[in-house]
């Protein structure tokens, strides 16, 4: 295996709500699995902070990364130039999640990062764990606090 796999999810119980997101990196024959919860976020920050979270976990940026997402928010943002489009406008018309769009654009250029959609909630086995890691830490009873969330919600 040439390349570093990265399997994500978000969840949010509501949207807003309790949240949190789950992650499976493999390299080789080496798995790690990395879940956080939230007590007030969105599913769409969850799917992105997932993938940031997967990306700061690295402790190389020489090998290809492949980030597996059922967030077509996330996978189209990123491979159809949505979001080199909003970093240029500085997210212009109001679109959300600046906070962790702008810190996965910077993040990302330490990497060649190959984006691949997955269906949800199907038979793919490593999405289907993120799922569990993702919802199980949006129930958890020690959540985080999503501050810039938090704090810029209602402006």
């Amino acid at each position: 295996m040439n390349h570093i796999t990265i399997y994500t999810d978000g969840s949010s119980r509501g949207n807003p709500g309790p949240g949190g997101f789950g992650i499976v990196l493999m390299y080789g024959g080496h798995k790690k699995e990395i879940a956080k919860g939230f007590r007030l976020t969105t599913n769409n920050r969850m799917e992105l902070m997932a993938v940031i979270a997967g990306l700061e976990t690295l402790k190389t940026k020489n090998l290809p990364v492949h980030i597996y997402s059922d967030s077509q928010y996330v996978v189209k943002a990123i491979t159809e130039g949505w979001l080199n489009n909003w970093m240029k406008t500085n997210f212009k018309g109001g679109k959300k999640n600046k906070d962790l769009w702008t810190q996965y654009y910077h993040l990302s250029k330490q990497f060649s990062i190959k984006m691949i959609w997955v269906k949800g909630h199907a038979t793919n086995p490593h999405n289907n764990r993120c799922d569990e890691l993702a919802t199980t830490a949006a129930d958890g009873k020690h959540l985080s606090v999503d501050e810039w969330y938090e704090e810029n919600r209602d402006k």
